[in-house]
């Protein structure tokens, strides 16, 4: 049975009366024990797993940690896996990291609940604080490395007109006076990777809502067009750790992109290294996107 990776709330609950779901919840533990939906496990290392780089042995660490992480959760690869955070414009795109990291590993059926926690509850559907204790199970691990970019990739494909560099980082990152969302002076280099167009990711979710959503298609096409990017495109995304990247790849999967890959280790590995080469100053306005 196929499942829409964008998944409503009430559709969430009859799934769960179908067949196996196992739903993870990514927010801070505390906010978990104070009330989750039913049955979730919290996994907070979806979102604050930091990688520093893209090397081989780095990439085996983080496949065997979340391999252990998501089989503790119950997951086998029957299951279908639901991930949520808050909402989706609050949490730097922790549940579609986890989305992200969940299909990277190969997992067959994953799914985002669209609009989040706060979503389910302005349904009207139950919440509990009751911690449930999952059957760990053996996670299957079939690397899908086309989804995945890593440093000599990206660096190969500066001298590549073909392929689009696209950030998505907050506007404060993107002009250089911050190097991240942990603090201005985080990293040790601001900038932008060289020739790199932005859309500030929050772009992509509906302006302006209490319950914030995915755009539709056609407005997420729109505004790719302000920078030039078309669904024909390779597009490769970074932001500082793979997470808002991820959030804009499945935007622009369900808007008809059939090659969008993700730099997760960003630019928290990209402004680690001196020898990779960082734009500065003032960014060229016409690679700019509006912001929300």
């Amino acid at each position: 049975m196929d499942i829409s990776v964008l998944l409503e709330p009430t559709d969430l609950a009859q799934l769960r009366t179908q067949q196996p779901v196992v739903i993870i919840d990514t927010r801070d533990p505390d906010e978990y024990a104070a009330e989750h939906i039913p049955g979730a496990v919290n996994r907070r290392d979806i979102f604050t797993y930091l990688i520093e780089d893209s090397s081989p042995d780095t990439m085996g660490d983080l496949q065997r940690k979340f391999a252990d992480d998501l089989g503790s959760a119950g997951l086998s690869g029957d299951e279908v896996a639901v991930i949520y955070e808050d909402t989706l414009d609050n949490g730097y795109g922790q549940s579609c990291r986890g989305y992200f990291l969940l299909k990277y590993m190969g997992y067959p059926r994953v799914a985002i609940l669209h609009g989040g926690y706060q979503a389910w509850k302005s349904a009207g559907l139950p919440v509990t604080a009751e911690i449930p204790s999952p059957v760990p199970r053996s996670f299957p691990v079939r690397i899908d490395a086309t989804l995945m970019v890593g440093r000599d990739e990206m660096l190969a494909a500066l001298d590549d007109p073909a392929i689009v560099k696209l950030d998505v980082r907050d506007y404060d990152e993107w002009v250089g006076d911050s190097s991240s969302p942990y603090g201005a002076d985080y990293c040790p280099r601001k900038g932008r990777i060289p020739g790199a167009v932005w859309i500030e990711w929050y772009r992509m979710m509906e302006p302006d809502s209490d319950l914030p959503r995915f755009r539709p298609n056609s407005e997420i096409l729109a505004v790719c067009d302000e920078v030039g990017i078309k669904p024909a495109m390779t597009v490769y995304i970074y932001c500082f750790k793979g997470s808002r990247a991820s959030n804009t790849l499945i935007a622009l999967k369900q808007a008809g992109f059939r090659d969008v890959r993700n730099y997760f280790s960003s630019w928290n590995e990209w402004s680690r290294d001196d020898s990779l080469p960082i734009e500065s100053g003032a960014p060229d306005p016409a690679r700019m996107a509006r912001r929300r």
